[in-house]
C-alpha cells in the first residue's frame, strides 16, 4: 500500500490497497454516500446504531464532514471512505475512532460496506491497507474492534486480517436500538500479519 499524502487538517490521509482507495470524506461525496446508504439501509440496520431521522440529508452530511475534519486535526479519529480503484465507485467506509495516546497508544476500528459490494473482498482489502497506517504512520500499539456474535462475515474479516479474539462484552454497544453483546478483538503492532488473499 502507498500513503498518497501526509495527514493534514484539510485533506487527511489517503491509502491505496488491493483494488481499493481509502481517503478522507469530502462534501462532494454526499450524493454517492447518500445513495449507497439509502439502498443498503435494510442490509446495514441490524449491525449499526439507530440512524438519526435526518441522517441522509445534506445538512447532516455537512456536519459529519466538519466533525471528521476536527477529529483528524485533534488526532481523535481518522475516517475513510472506500472506493474501488478500477472505477472510483464509492463502496463503504472505515473509521479509526477513539484514538488514545499516552500509555495506551490505541484506537478502535469500525467499518461498513454497501450491500451490493459485500462479500467480494473489498473490506478485507481496505482493513488490510489500513493496518500499516495505524502502526507505522500513527505509531499506535493496539487496534481494537468489536462485533456482534451473530455477524459471521465480520468475524471472518477480523480473523482473516490478523485480529485475535480477546473477550466477550455483555451489552457492550447499542446496535439497532438494543444493547447487544459483542466479541472483542485486537491486533498489536508486533503481531505477525497474515498474508491475506
Amino acid at each position: 500500500m502507498v500513503f498518497l499524502r501526509s495527514v493534514t487538517a484539510e485533506t487527511g490521509p489517503a491509502i491505496h490497497g488491493e483494488g481499493v482507495l481509502l481517503r478522507t470524506p469530502q462534501m462532494g461525496d454526499f450524493p454517492a454516500w447518500m445513495a449507497l446508504r439509502e439502498s443498503s439501509r435494510a442490509f446495514l440496520t441490524p449491525w449499526e446504531p439507530t440512524w438519526p431521522m435526518d441522517d441522509l440529508t445534506r445538512s447532516a452530511f455537512r456536519r459529519r464532514i466538519r466533525r471528521y475534519l476536527q477529529d483528524i486535526r485533534e488526532d481523535a479519529a481518522y475516517p475513510f471512505f472506500i472506493f474501488r480503484s478500477d472505477n472510483d465507485a464509492f463502496i463503504g467506509g472505515v473509521t479509526l475512532s477513539n484514538v488514545r495516546r499516552g500509555v495506551t497508544q490505541s484506537a478502535s476500528l469500525g467499518y461498513w460496506i454497501g450491500e451490493s459490494f459485500a462479500r467480494q473482498g473489498y473490506m478485507t482489502a481496505a482493513v488490510s491497507a489500513l493496518v500499516p497506517f495505524v502502526f507505522e504512520q500513527l505509531r499506535l500499539h493496539r487496534l481494537e474492534a468489536a462485533c456482534l456474535p451473530s455477524n459471521a462475515a465480520s468475524i471472518r474479516l477480523l480473523e482473516k486480517v490478523g485480529f485475535a479474539r480477546e473477550g466477550f462484552a455483555r451489552r457492550y454497544l447499542r446496535i439497532n436500538g438494543v444493547w447487544q453483546d459483542h466479541f472483542l478483538y485486537a491486533m498489536l503492532s508486533d503481531d505477525p500479519r497474515p498474508l491475506v488473499r
